[in-house]
Order: structure tokens, then sequence, then C-alpha cells
């Protein structure tokens, strides 16, 4: 997390024993390091009060404080205290994020390992990713394509393609896989922590394929980390969540745009080009039953059997080997696996009934797509419209086109999947009008708005309420952690997601101000900085701004990075400055790099810019507030000392799909239009205002650059350890006064920092935490406390072995089962 106390103060690699254990009530908490943050102490405290009472929590805690180490530290402890909580599962944004939990996580089991012996490291954690990030095939593992690797990786994995290999010995199949179906999907993992390259190299050693070793073991393991879409988007999570207990406890870390993934897994948008992909899958289709009929007729025959018995016994999801299953239903309304049990309408069972079936919804679709005025509609009117159109008998048999899509594709035994996915996006539309009566708004729109003369008609179906997405989840677990360094303005989460959880803002603890906060509503001219959508082409204010960018970059060391609201606006002010010669000035300072909406690009830029700071030479970056540098890339240590964010990052007001969101949230959640294009473009700004500050140790300059920023409304909505540190000196700045405070601040910054000065005010020992009453107790020692931890894991062990008897011998086993799944139940790491 960056946030560790003493820097370097880590147990990895090491043996040695910190005395940083203390318990909270009865649970034994153990700190991989020999000091804590008070505000690490305290979001432990309450985070573990809302486990106790199954309670949802929201907790926003400071940039740069160690989160990720005392989220790991407070429930991997609850954890071995509480037996009955068989799983955290940790969901992160991104896969450096993941593989940085995981690293994590590995140091505090060494440290636990150090203290308990190896009972200690009695747990089994993993990640997981898609195929792509965990391939170790000699070919496809080159493949840079998901869709491609996904492909390639079924054409050898499929279960028709191994059941053709017996026949046909020149039927290319995967080593790793046939590896891991003869060995490792029997076996156990060892206790331990694997990242996916711990993965990839076990996979190496014993031949077994990485992906399914993972994806057969999250059924044993005690900490999974995954991507937010694994359990959010119903597709994905129906394969990898289903079978996660209740008691398990679930993480969203980095989750101040959760509300944004949820809308865009439930949303769907299709074009003319589109749709006619999707014409030809239906030719395809129409082949494959042609040929299926002549060559294979029981085929088809029996997927109608199969079909008849519901989804669960067509294979929808678990009846089928892993390599077989594909995604679930886009519309499950209410748990993992709710669909099962319902049964696939009598219309669509037969193959070319279901296919039939979707020509035509095609073909309304299309007709739909010729409009030249904008439409907008709900679900249940447009379900209507279709019906009458199709003549079709029950609306009911659209909820089931998604799943019986996947099914068709596997009776079929079609391995490029990805080739139906036009298709699979009409089937997934089908689903979700009918499935959801509120909550969604169709919009046909005959050409984008920027581009009026263009004709390019679009059909959005756009989710408007982030709860359907979240309802199942939070009625599935107890306990759903949501947390961020920047989940500010937080009030009005709780509305958007529709729940009731514990929310606490954490504040920070500094032994000297390492953030310097500014708010600059003025130039050099002393006129007012404003870079609202009516005056942002003002030829002034963006001279202003270029002159505030030269004054800085003429003072500031190393990196800078600078925020635009949009790429648009970045460009015409980039222009208008090159054509000035600002640039010309500012590359006098330093280099310039430009974030583009092109990834590779980006990357490079990067890259580059991070080597001209390595350097000395410094280097600043322009980038933009809703981009991928601002989402998840950190300009720590010398690479930002100076963050400027340039405007308020307000949405296009203008977009259909947010004013049918807007009107959908002030009917339902009495959610004000202006409240919540402020909460969503202050809460980005704060986002981008933590990418410089990674720990306590690092410092950086903040500098919002708009005189809207100055006003109450907006200013009280930005993180509370933010505010608590902006000067009121600091709030009504002009160039050159935010050039003076700059200088100002660094100078003092440059003074070496003493650590020792810090103990006991901002890194706490265990006297100091316990000195405070609010649960906190001194914990045995460490041989005490092994002891204590070896005497519980025979006692479960032998409680776990009775009971496996028992129930061996109740279903005729007898004693070989109970002793077996005993075996299977100490090798998952208890």
């Amino acid at each position: 997390e960056g946030g560790r106390p003493l820097g370097e103060g880590g147990a990895r690699g090491r043996t040695r024993i910190f005395t940083m254990i203390f318990m909270i009530d009865e649970v034994t908490v153990y700190f991989p390091f020999p000091h804590i943050y008070k505000e690490q102490r305290d979001y432990m405290v309450e985070l573990k009060h809302a486990l106790d009472a199954k309670q949802h929590c929201m907790f926003e805690m400071p940039t740069g404080t160690g989160k990720t180490i005392t989220l790991l530290s407070l429930i991997t402890s609850y954890q071995l205290c509480h037996p009955h909580v068989p799983k955290l599962v940790y969901c992160t944004r991104t896969v450096p994020e993941m593989e940085k939990a995981l690293e994590e996580l590995r140091d505090l089991i060494k440290y636990r390992v150090s203290v308990l012996g190896e009972e200690g490291g009695n747990i089994l954690a993993l990640g997981l990713s898609s195929r792509r990030n965990m391939c170790i095939h000699e070919k496809i593992s080159e493949e840079s394509d998901r869709v491609a690797v996904d492909a390639r990786c079924r054409s050898i994995t499929a279960s028709w393609v191994r059941n053709r290999k017996e026949a046909d010995d020149s039927v290319e199949v995967c080593d790793y896989f046939e590896g891991y179906e003869k060995h490792g999907s029997q076996a156990l993992l060892a206790p331990g922590v694997y990242t996916l390259e711990d993965l990839r190299n076990l996979g190496r050693e014993r031949k077994w394929c990485p992906y399914f070793t993972a994806r057969h073991m999250i059924r044993f393991a005690n900490v999974i980390v995954y991507n937010y879409a694994y359990v959010i988007d119903p597709k994905i999570s129906q394969i990898v969540a289903r079978d996660i207990e209740k008691e398990s406890i679930l993480v969203f870390d980095e989750a101040h745009n959760i509300d944004n993934v949820c809308i865009e897994s439930l949303s769907v948008n299709m074009n003319r080009r589109k749709l006619d992909a999707a014409a030809k899958n239906i030719q395809a289709l129409n082949r494959s039953i042609a040929k299926s009929k002549e060559h294979n007729a029981a085929q088809l025959e029996n997927e109608y059997k199969r079909l008849l018995q519901g989804l669960q016994g067509a294979g929808a999801l678990a009846g089928m080997p892993i390599t077989d299953q594909m995604n679930g239903s886009v519309g499950a309304p209410s748990g993992f696996a709710a669909e099962l049990e319902q049964l696939i309408p009598g219309d669509i069972r037969q193959a070319q009934s279901f296919v039939d079936l979707m020509r035509k919804v095609l073909d309304y679709l299309k007709e739909r797509l010729r409009t030249t005025q904008v439409e907008m509609t709900d679900n249940p009117t447009f379900v209507k419209a279709l019906q009458t159109r199709m003549q079709l008998q029950d609306p009911k048999t659209l909820k089931f086109c998604a799943q019986r899509l996947k099914s068709l594709l596997y009776t079929l035994e079609v391995v490029d999947v990805d080739s139906y996915n036009p298709l699979c996006i009409v089937a997934d539309f089908c689903t979700l009008i009918a499935t959801h009566p509120q909550g969604f708004k169709i919009i046909i729109e005959p050409y984008d708005e920027r581009l009026p003369n263009v004709a390019d008609p679009i059909l959005n179906l756009a989710c408007l309420d982030a709860s359907l997405a979240m309802k199942s989840i939070f009625e599935h677990f107890d306990s759903v952690v949501i947390t961020s360094g920047t989940l500010s303005p937080i009030d009005l989460y709780p509305k958007i997601l529709n729940f009731q959880p514990v929310v606490k803002c954490f504040e920070m603890s500094l032994s000297r101000q390492c953030i310097a906060p500014m708010i600059v509503t003025r130039g050099s001219d002393q006129m007012p900085l404003n870079a609202r959508f009516q005056s942002r082409s003002d030829r002034s204010i963006i001279h202003n701004y270029g002159r505030l960018v030269v004054e800085l970059s003429s003072v500031v060391p190393d990196g800078m990075v600078v925020f635009f609201p949009s790429y648009r606006y970045m460009e015409e002010v980039v222009t208008s400055w090159a054509s000035g010669k600002i640039l010309e000035q500012l590359t006098k300072h330093k280099l310039l790099f430009i974030e583009t909406q092109d990834v590779v690009e980006t990357t490079l830029a990067l890259e580059n810019f991070r080597k001209a700071c390595d350097c000395g030479r410094g280097a600043v970056f322009f980038s933009v507030a809703r981009g991928k540098v601002a989402e998840g890339i950190d300009f720590d240590k010398h690479y930002g000392r100076l963050v400027l964010i340039i405007g308020i990052p307000f949405q296009y007001t203008l977009s259909k799909i947010l004013r049918a969101r807007l009107e959908y949230m002030k009917e339902k959640y009495q959610i004000d239009e202006s409240d919540f294009l402020t909460f969503d473009a202050l809460r980005q700004t704060s986002q981008c205002m933590g990418r410089v500050i990674r720990s306590k140790q690092d410092y950086g300059i903040m500098v919002l650059a708009d005189q809207r920023y100055a006003r109450a409304d907006k200013r009280s909505k930005l993180p509370g350890w933010i505010r608590q540190y902006t000067l009121d000196s600091n709030v009504n700045l002009s160039t050159d006064m935010a050039v003076l405070a700059s200088k100002e601040f660094l100078a003092k910054m440059s003074k070496p920092q003493d650590i020792k000065e810090q103990i006991g005010k901002v890194l706490l020992t265990v006297d100091d935490i316990l000195s405070h009453d609010d649960g906190i107790f001194a914990a045995p020692e460490p041989a005490i406390l092994a002891k204590k931890n070896r005497e519980e894991m025979a006692k479960r062990a032998r409680d776990k072995d009775t009971a496996d008897a028992a129930a061996a011998t109740a279903t005729g086993k007898g004693e070989g089962g109970g002793e077996g799944a005993s075996k299977r139940g100490r090798s998952g790491g208890g």
C-alpha cells in the first residue's frame, strides 16, 4: 500500500518476530510491522465491530496509510479466531493491484508463521484472472488478444475435442489441461499464498493448467483475490462466485466508482454493424443445426430432453465440464444460481424454434434503428411492442434467451464462442428487458450528438439503477466491505446502491504536513480562473492556465501531473498553448508527455515520463481526469511532486443516458441532479489528487485550479483527510501566491525526517494502542499463542473427523470416506 510504518520495516524474507500483536475483544490481531498508524488501529476496530454484527460497511481511509495490509491483517486474524468464516473474497480493479494484495498477504503470513509456527501458515490464498493472464501454453500465451486466447484455449480443451482425441490421435489437445485433468483436478494445493506468477510457475513445474487449477481451488481457498466483475457481473459471477459461502467476507477495494461498474455490467448497446454480425451468427447456427440433424440427430434430441429437466439438467452452468462452461445469464435476478431451478419455456426448447425467435427479434431491432428521431421508452413498453409484433404468447420466453443460446452453443460444440458475441448481446438484451421492469431505459439515437451530420443509429439499453447489480450480493453475503482512499462525498453511495452500511471516514495522522492542497482562483493578472463549459474557450483563461503550469514547473522538481476535464478540452488547450509559445517555455523546464486514447501510446509516454524523472531532467504529464491514468497509475515519490487539476471534471451533461439516470435517481431516491453531478465530479477530482501521495514518507502539492473549488459546497465534498490539511491561507490564491506557497512547502520537505520523532505520535507501539479504552487488549506471549493455536487446530481437526465419519456412516460409505473428507478439509488451510 505504500503506507508501511518505518518504510522498509516489512517482514518480506525475514523471520524476525515483531511485537505488534494485540487483541480486539476476542480476536488476536497479527500485524507484520513494529509500529501501526492511528488510522490503521481505528479502521481495524470499526471493521471488527461491523463483522461481529454481520453488517455491510463503507470506510474511507486516507491514501498511503496502509489500507490493504490493515484489511488483510484484521480479516485473516478474524478467520483464525472464527472458523465459521470460510473465505475472504478480495476484489480489485486491476491485475497489478491483485498481485500487490497477494504480496502483502504473503508478508503477513510469513510473520504469522514466525509467531505461531507452521500452523500459522495453514491458509490457502490465490488470485484468479483471465486465461490471457494465466495461460502458459507455448503458442497460445503469445496471443495478446483476450478473445483469441479464449477461443484457442477452448479449441484444444473442450470436452468434445478431447473425446475426438481418443479416436484420432492427430487431434491437438492441451498438455497442460490434460495434466490438470489427470492429477490436478483431484489434488489440492499445499497451504500458501499463490500469485498469478506463482500459479504459472507451478503449472510449468507440474504440467497443470494454472487457469483451471485456480478455478478448481477456489472452493478450497481461504482468501481469493480477483476482479470486481467476477462478483458484480452476473454473466461471470454465476460461473466463478456461485459456490462462495454466505458467511464469507467480501471486500471491494478502490471502490469509489463501484456504481459505474454495476451499471456497465447490466447495460447493452447495439448499432447496425452489431445487428448485421448477429444476423450472420444466426445463419451460422442454422447451418450447424442442419448439419447436426443430418449427421448427429441425437445431439439435439438429447439437449431437448435435458431442457425438460430445467437449466441445471441442460448443463447451463454446473452440469457441464469446467472447460465447456460459458458465461451465465445477464439477468439473474435473485442470487447466483436462482434461475437453475427454472424451466426453459416450451416454445424455445427446440433449437430451430429458438433460432427463428432470435431472427424475428433481430428483424424488429433493425426496424427500430431506422428511426430519424430520438426515441426513449421503458422495458415493459418495449416488451409489449415486441410481443405484439412477433405474436409472442408469453413474454417470459424472452427472459431465457441468453441462457438458451449458451446451451445451444454448447450442444453444437461451438469452440469459438466469442465469434457469436453479437448474437449473445441481442440475447442478453432480450433477457434484461424481460427480467427488469424498472431501472432501465431504452434510448434509440439516430446519430451521435457531437456528429449530427453522420447517420450512425444506436440502441442503448441503459441500466439506471446500480443497486440492481448489488442487490443479490448484499443478500448473499453477511458482510460486504466497500472501501477506498477517495470515497468522498460518501453520503450518496448508500442511496445509489440502496443499502444501509456502517459509514466511517478516517482522518490522516501526520508528524509533518506532507501534503499541500491549494485552490488557485486567479491568474497572475488577477483575472478569475474558471473552466466551466461556457467560458472554457476564453483565450485569457487558457493563457492564465498556461502561465500557471509554466510558473509551477519552474519551481517544482522532478515530476508534475496536469489533469484536464476531457480529451477535447485538453486538445483545445494544448493547441492554443503551442501557438502562444506556452509549450516552448514549459519545455525549457521539463519534458512534456501527453495521454491519448490509445493504450499503447499512453504506456510508452508513461515509460518515458518516468525515465525523464529518473535522470533528473524532470517531466510534465498531461492527462484526463476520467482517463485510464487517473484511475490506475500512481505518481509516487519523485514522479509526482505536484498534481494540478484544471477545472472540475463534470460528466457530459447532454448525454441522453446521463439525463435518464438523473431523472430516475431524482424520482426513486430523491437525489437532486446538481448534487449527483457534483458528487460524481468531485470523487474524480479526489482520485486525481490521491495519485501523488502513496505513503506518509512521500510528499506532494495538490493544486485545484478553478474558482468554483473555493465555494463551500464544493470544498465540503472533498475527502476529510484532504480538507484536514487545507490551510485557510491556501484557499484563494493567485498564480504568484501559489508559486510562493509551493516554494515554501518544498523547502520544508527538503529537510530529512527523523523516524524516531514519529514514534508515539504517528507510529504507535503496542503500549500506545493499549492506552486507549476501545476494546483493545494485550495479547499473550508468542509461545503461549502458538501453543493455543496448535491445540485449537487439533481440536477442530478431531471435530471434523468425527463429523465426517458420522456423515459417511449415515450414507453407507463407512470409515474410509470420512477419513478422505477430513484430509481434504485440512489440506484446504483451515
